[in-house]
C-alpha cells in the first residue's frame, strides 16, 4: 500500500485523490494546507485516519508518508519537490511540473541520487485510449503532419479583465495558455513522434504579461506539427493525424473519448475505434505510477519509468523554448 501525502487542496487534488484511492494501491496518510481548518476541510471527505498539517518541515518528515502528491501553484513545485526528495519520499508534481529545464534536471538528478521516484502527473499520455492509438500510427515515413486543439476559456480571466492577476495567469506562479493547457499537447506530439527539430511559437499575450493563447509548429523531418492551445476563448475543434494514406481523427488529444481512421481505400467508411476516456481521468496514471513504485526492482517497469522521465525532460525544454520566443518571462527564469 502507498501512503499519500498530498499538498494542494483544490479541485485536482480531490479527482487525484478519489483516483488513487479507486485503484486500490493507495491511503491518504496526510494532508498539507497552509491552513489546519482547510487541510481538515479536505481530508475529513474521505474514510480514514490522517495527519492535518500546517508546516511542511514536519508534513515532509512523517515516517508513515512515503509519496508525496503536489498541486500547489506551479511556481512552488520546484521548491516542495525538492524537499520531498530530500526527506526520501516519492514525488507525484502536478503538470506543468517545474518552470524551467533547469529546475526539471535539478529535480531528476536528486530523485536519482536518493533512489527515490519523480512522476510529472501528464494523465493523457497515461490513459489507455492515448496509448491505443500508437496501433494506428504508421512510422514517420507515413506521416505527412497533424493538428492538435485546446482551448478552454478560464472564468479566472474575468478578473484578469478587472485588473487582477489570479495564479494560473501570473508569471509570478508560473502560469499562462502554454503551461495549462498547451503542455497536453506538447506531451501528446513528443510521446507519438519523438522530439522536434524546430519549435516555434505565435503568442497572443495578455496585460499580466503571460500567454493567453497562442499556435505552435513543431517541425520534424518530413512533416510540421499544428498545437492550438488557449484560456482566453474556446475552440471546438477535433485533433488529426495525417497519413500519405489516410486520416486518424481524434476528439481531443488531452483525453480521447472517440476515434476515427480514415482510409483513402476504404469503400465501406472510416473506421471507428473502440476508446472512452474513464470518468476520473486520473485513474489511469495513478495507476501507472502505483506499479513504478512498488516494484522498483522490476526491469520493465524500470524502463518504462525511465522513458516517462526522458519524456519529461524533453517537453519541459520544448516548453522553455517555447515560452522565450512568445516574450514570457516567469519569476523563477531569475533564479
Amino acid at each position: 500500500m502507498i501512503h499519500l501525502g498530498i499538498i494542494g487542496t483544490n479541485w485536482i487534488t480531490h479527482q487525484f485523490v478519489q483516483a488513487a484511492l479507486a485503484t486500490q494501491e493507495y491511503e491518504l496518510t496526510a494532508v498539507y494546507s497552509r491552513k489546519i481548518a482547510k487541510a481538515q476541510e479536505f481530508g475529513e471527505q474521505y474514510v480514514g485516519n490522517r495527519h492535518y498539517m500546517d508546516d511542511l518541515a514536519e508534513f515532509f518528515a512523517l515516517e508513515e508518508m512515503d509519496t508525496v502528491y503536489i498541486a500547489s501553484p506551479n511556481s512552488l513545485h520546484f521548491v516542495q519537490a525538492q524537499q520531498a526528495i530530500q526527506a526520501g519520499k516519492n514525488v507525484i508534481v502536478e503538470k506543468p511540473a517545474f518552470s524551467t529545464p533547469k529546475e526539471m534536471d535539478t529535480i531528476i538528478k536528486l530523485a536519482n541520487e536518493n533512489q527515490v521516484f519523480f512522476f510529472e502527473a501528464a494523465r493523457n499520455i497515461h490513459e489507455e485510449s492515448f496509448k491505443k492509438m500508437r496501433e494506428f500510427l504508421p512510422t514517420p515515413n507515413h506521416i505527412i503532419g497533424a493538428n492538435f486543439s485546446y482551448m478552454k476559456y478560464s472564468s479566472r480571466y474575468d478578473l484578469v479583465q478587472q485588473g487582477e492577476e489570479p495564479n494560473i495567469f501570473s508569471p509570478r506562479f508560473s502560469g499562462g495558455s502554454l503551461a495549462d493547457l498547451g503542455v497536453y499537447l506538447v506531451y501528446a506530439a513528443l510521446a507519438w513522434f519523438g522530439v522536434p527539430n524546430e519549435v516555434h511559437h505565435f503568442a497572443q499575450k495578455i496585460a499580466t504579461g503571460i500567454d493567453g493563447l497562442g499556435v505552435i509548429i513543431l517541425r520534424y523531418e518530413n512533416f510540421d506539427v499544428t498545437l492550438q492551445h488557449g484560456k482566453i476563448g474556446d475552440a471546438h475543434l477535433p485533433s488529426e493525424i495525417y497519413f500519405d494514406d489516410g486520416t486518424l481523427w481524434l476528439d481531443g488529444v488531452n483525453s480521447i473519448n472517440q476515434a476515427w481512421l480514415y482510409k483513402h481505400t476504404d469503400v465501406n467508411g472510416p473506421l471507428e475505434i473502440e476508446v472512452a476516456a474513464k470518468e476520473n481521468p486520473m485513474i489511469e496514471e495513478a495507476s501507472d505510477f502505483a506499479k513504478i513504485i512498488q516494484n522498483p526492482t522490476d526491469v520493465s517497469y524500470g524502463e518504462r519509468y525511465e522513458e516517462w522521465v526522458e519524456l519529461a525532460r524533453n517537453v519541459s525544454h520544448v516548453i522553455y523554448e517555447l515560452r522565450k520566443q512568445a516574450g514570457v518571462v516567469f519569476d523563477a527564469d531569475q533564479e
